[in-house]
């Protein structure tokens, strides 16, 4: 390739959407489909209605000797038999969010983050644009294509589905957002030419929209003369692994311009801190997650400079570890709390031990750790003694047992650092994560996989409550748990409950099973109990009265097992296992389905 071989200039957003939509910029056939989940999609606009770069598309000039079969855009339907003037080598991505987000009159589908299909319509709120405070990732919402918000109950909650209905809220739909004339002119009217209201959306259009209008990118077109050998090699340079750098990447460069290696950094200083086996549970903290809790540090130090410089509350710097704040991380910064993180992620290993949780297979919620680590790490010695130790361990399981760290968890991170350390020191109340936590007595009957975090939560308090093997009367030492010789196993077995014609959604959740060994759960087999307590009592060269002992120990009553009453054990194990949790949260559970939950037996 020749200097002449490619151009580099700037085109209107506009322009460029305007050219996937009548097919003149298409994509050539090799290129993978449209992957990016709805919250990359916001990010994406968000940059944009700042007028923030979002990066280079990179076409390559049809016409030419080199042929490549191509398809529209996706979402784009242009005449049919209409050839490309241009196809899209790089930038596909980010050119199929903007023209479906803001260009198609429907819903874009797209996926979330557990890659499952969603459709629905991308809003700016506009109160939240104009609210200075908020990310702008924040102000920009992601509706189902309904436009009706539903709680888990599958109650309304928000209610959007009419254009008055969004003028009422202030929500601004995207897909107006390059023409949008039609809606503002029913804002207009809906608020009766009210002068506040023009003024705030004068206000908006100016903050908001304008960038769109005017929004240009950086566009590198390479000749039609272009040899494919040359095509294939641009596009496999800037599509390697077809996801955009990480945050630990980006630092990485940013921070090899002061001679900082910082993937070295993570490799020889944080990751080798933690390579001994008693750190195991840690094996599976990314480099994101450290850098996320050495972010929660940075910032928290910053509110603090702020508040003794006399900063006034509303302009106080927010504790925080999303993208954003991530990227803002100053390389002395780093410097100073990487070794303190570091120490802190040991702790929380120590911690955990404690709480008879010492293998990734049966953690909760990695995404915990980030808070955890940062927590330990500034509390310090603070955090050691019993009272700290105690007040700890009810904001993890509240963590666990509520079921609060799946999904997006930044805003619950920035707000565990400040309100779990203040806890401790005795200078705040219980912090918000300890106040939102709840736990249905029914959700016991759902748990059946270690895919839950409550499942696994659950499995570590019978642990830690002193189970003991039923044919050994062993506790479930260290050794043993990292020997993955327990596991999670059926008390009443999975066969003889299909042929006793219990309810299979019960008899596989976690009230009927407990942690044991791989030999003690053979020789249950698939026996009714009252056999299989008799072989284990000849097995272990003991009485049924000591096998009946080790058997309480896992919160099981083994007169029900010996009478192979499962209505009655099942009752009296959900008691026990639901005053377990109770306890572990520091709160009451009041069971008022015992009733209903025996009915289903």
């Amino acid at each position: 390739m020749t200097d002449e071989a490619f151009s580099i200039d700037k085109r209107p957003l506009r322009d460029l959407l305007r050219q996937v939509e009548d097919g003149r910029a298409q994509l050539p056939e090799f290129q993978r489909g449209w992957v990016w989940p709805h919250p990359n999609i916001t990010a994406l606009l968000a940059s944009v209605s700042q007028g923030f770069p979002v990066g280079t598309v990179m076409t390559l000039q049809s016409g030419g000797d080199v042929r490549f079969k191509h398809r529209p855009i996706e979402g784009a339907t242009p005449p049919p038999g209409v050839e490309p003037e241009t196809l899209v080598l790089d930038g596909q991505q980010r050119l199929t969010s903007l023209f479906q987000s803001i260009k198609l009159d429907e819903p874009v589908v797209t996926q979330d983050l557990r890659k499952q299909r969603v459709s629905g319509w991308f809003y700016a709120d506009m109160q939240a644009v104009m609210d200075g405070q908020t990310d702008r990732e924040d102000a920009i919402r992601f509706l189902p294509r309904d436009r009706i918000v539903k709680n888990f109950r599958g109650e309304v909650i928000e209610d959007y589905s009419t254009p008055e209905k969004e003028y009422e809220a202030l929500l601004f739909p995207l897909k107006y957002v390059l023409n949008p004339r039609e809606w503002v002119s029913g804002y207009q009217t809906h608020w009766d030419f009210d002068r506040d209201k023009l003024l705030f959306w004068q206000d908006f259009d100016d903050r908001f929209l304008r960038h769109f209008d005017r929004y240009q990118v950086p566009v590198i077109s390479l000749g039609r003369n272009t040899a494919r050998q040359a095509v294939c090699q641009v596009f496999e340079n800037v599509n390697t692994g077809g996801v955009s750098l990480t945050v630990f990447e980006l630092l990485t460069a940013t921070f090899a311009a002061d001679e900082f290696d910082l993937r070295q950094h993570w490799e020889t200083q944080v990751k080798a801190a933690w390579d001994a086996p008693k750190y195991r549970i840690l094996k599976d903290v990314s480099n994101t997650d450290f850098l996320q809790s050495v972010t929660l540090l940075a910032t928290a130090a910053r509110r603090e400079d702020a508040v003794r410089s006399g900063v006034p509350e509303e302009r106080l710097p927010r504790v925080g570890c999303k993208r954003k704040d991530m990227l803002e991380l100053a390389l002395d910064e780093y410097v100073r709390f990487a070794p303190l993180v570091v120490e802190g992620f040991k702790r929380a290993a120590k911690f955990l031990h404690q709480l008879y949780v010492f293998d990734t297979r049966f953690l909760p919620y990695g995404t915990q750790l980030i808070p955890l680590a940062a927590i330990l790490a500034v509390a310090g010695d603070d955090a050691q003694s019993a009272g700290a130790q105690d007040k700890l361990a009810r904001w993890y399981w509240c963590g666990v047992f509520g079921e609060l760290y799946g999904g997006s968890t930044e805003t619950r991170f920035s707000h565990d650092l400040p309100d779990v350390v203040g806890w401790i020191r005795g200078a705040l109340g219980e912090p918000r994560t300890v106040e939102a936590a709840q736990f249905a007595p029914g959700r016991l009957l759902t748990l059946r996989t270690r895919n839950s975090a409550a499942y696994k939560g659950i499995y570590a308090l019978l642990l830690k409550a002193g189970a003991l093997d039923w044919r050994t009367g062993q506790k479930a030492e260290i050794t043993q748990y990292f020997d993955e010789s327990i596991d999670i196993h059926h008390i009443f077995p999975k066969v003889w409950c299909h042929g006793a014609g219990k309810d299979a959604g019960l008899s596989n959740s976690i009230v009927n099973k407990t942690p044991l060994t791989a030999r003690t759960n053979r020789i249950i087999g698939g026996n009714a109990p009252s056999e299989y307590l008799v072989k284990l009592a000849r097995s272990a060269e003991t009485t049924s009265e000591q096998v009946h002992g080790h058997i309480r120990s896992h919160l099981v009553a083994p007169e029900h097992m010996a009478a192979d009453d499962f209505s009655a054990f099942f009752a009296a194990r959900k008691a026990a296992l639901l005053a377990e949790v109770s306890a572990a949260m520091g709160k009451a559970i009041a069971d008022d389905a015992v009733e209903e939950a025996a009915e289903g037996l």
